[in-house]
């Protein structure tokens, strides 16, 4: 079934969501390395939504750290970078079959409280910019109304 059929379209650039298997027909990533599990309120052009349900199934809480477990903060802004990824393929559309999306940049990243089992987190993603296949990303990390992760960063579209 073509899942693009069950989304609620607001104006000819925006969808409501992208689940979990449609978010791995645009991505490369699978577990464990899969950070997201939806995107939702995408806006091609301009932003999107990434969620991420933590729960203590994570494998890098084995590591970090047993006895309190906290996401790391490269994760979060892996995961960042993931919803920017879905954000670019929905922009691109067909443009985008067959390419890949690399990091070359973070700045100003900021951790502000941990991200613990059982917390859902909201990467809010905007485009600062893009010229030719580089683009520019703005992402904030939030549990609830909590900012817990911000930063910029920048990526490559290449040829996979």
């Amino acid at each position: 079934m073509d899942t693009k059929l069950d989304h609620t379209q607001t104006n000819e650039n925006a969808r409501e969501a992208v689940g979990i298997l449609e978010v791995m027909e645009m991505i490369p990533h699978r577990q464990p390395f899969l950070m997201i599990d939806r995107v939702e309120n995408i806006v091609a052009r301009e932003s999107a939504t990434g969620v991420k349900n933590v729960t203590i199934n994570e494998p890098f809480f084995l590591g970090h750290f047993p006895a309190r477990p906290v996401m790391p903060g490269v994760l979060i802004i892996e995961a960042m970078a993931q919803t920017a990824a879905v954000l670019v393929v929905e922009t691109l559309g067909e443009q985008a079959l067959g390419k890949l999306v690399y990091f070359m940049t973070i700045d100003n990243a900021r951790f502000r409280k941990p991200v613990v089992p059982g917390d859902q987190l909201k990467l809010y993603v905007s485009i600062q910019r893009q010229r030719g296949n580089v683009w520019k990303f703005d992402g904030v990390g939030r549990v609830g109304d909590t900012v817990v992760a911000e930063a910029t960063y920048s990526a490559m579209i290449m040829d996979s």
